[in-house]
């Protein structure tokens, strides 16, 4: 039996939201596209929010539940897409739970130490568009 106590991993903080958040929109802002940023920490909590004034109202609801559906599922959202069309293996995955995922690029995991912290989701762009500012803000918290 190990007496080794469990690694502690610091959690998702504030600053690392804004870092997020700021690096994501500024990735957005240089390609022309207006967007809403989430932040979740690693119970699924809000953590960070922003949308630019001119983006989509519906932006703020899709990027809160891709950050949702890549910190549950632990994987970016873009990986995930395919698993849910009608002959995938996860078909019925969006409908089976109470609270609503969404298989669309923009949401990734976040880790620390090998360890899943929390989740950001980008919505307002194309799906494409919105990994990308998504996995920029991601790089920009690991530096």
């Amino acid at each position: 039996m190990s007496t080794t106590a469990p690694a502690t991993v610091t959690p998702l903080t504030t600053t690392d939201a804004e870092v997020l958040i700021t690096a994501a929109r500024r990735a957005a802002e240089a390609a022309g596209v207006a967007v809403s940023v989430t932040v979740l920490d690693a119970g699924g909590h809000l953590l960070a929010f922003r949308r630019d004034d001119r983006a989509v109202l519906i932006s703020g609801e899709t990027s809160t539940r891709k950050a949702y559906t890549a910190l549950q599922l632990d994987a970016p959202t873009a990986d995930l897409a395919e698993l849910v069309k009608p002959d995938g293996p996860f078909h019925s995955l969006p409908t089976a739970l109470d609270r609503p995922l969404l298989f669309i690029a923009g949401g990734i995991p976040v880790h620390r130490d090998g360890r899943l912290v929390g989740a950001v989701g980008v919505g307002g762009g194309a799906p494409e568009q919105d990994h990308v500012f998504a996995t920029t803000a991601l790089e920009e918290l690991s530096r």
